[in-house]
């Protein structure tokens, strides 16, 4: 591995991870810029398609829709590998999302375990995300105590 490589790896964790950071404050307008202009986003939770959205716009409604259910969102990102293709990049990224509401009076908890299998491009010398499946593989639900 080259200095080269060792650099593409790390701004392709640092992209993963801000898209994260971004959405814990519900920041999705910020998230665009982190994805192509005719970037694809397919989401699977479970086995049933939840959204398949192209382009900025429906990729930004169908975040924003999401994320609008919840008070509280908290990523912890995991495991990245990344096979490089000069200015294109294939990677798998591990993620758990916690997602918090208020129902009937008391807070409940939604946790999706995720696996994110991403296609990146390097567009004028920037990294973003032109496809990204992502993978709800499996969620749990639970009421919090305070």
């Amino acid at each position: 591995m080259n200095l080269q490589d060792i650099q593409n790896r790390f701004e392709l964790k640092y992209l993963v991870d801000h898209f994260s950071n971004l959405a814990d404050e519900k920041k999705v307008a910020e998230q665009m810029p982190l994805f192509a202009e005719n970037a694809e986003v397919i989401t699977y939770i479970g086995d049933e398609l939840f959204a398949h959205a192209q382009d900025h716009a429906e990729i930004e409604k169908v975040f924003a829709d999401y994320l609008a259910q919840f008070h509280t969102v908290y990523h912890l990102n995991g495991q990245q590998t990344v096979e490089l293709h000069g200015d294109r990049a294939e990677g798998i990224a591990y993620c758990q999302v916690a997602l918090v509401s208020n129902k009937d009076d008391h807070d409940e908890m939604l946790t999706h375990y995720v696996r994110y299998n991403d296609s990146y491009a390097k567009i004028n010398g920037r990294w973003v995300i032109q496809k990204r499946i992502a993978h709800f593989m499996y969620s749990e639900t639970r009421t919090i105590h305070k």
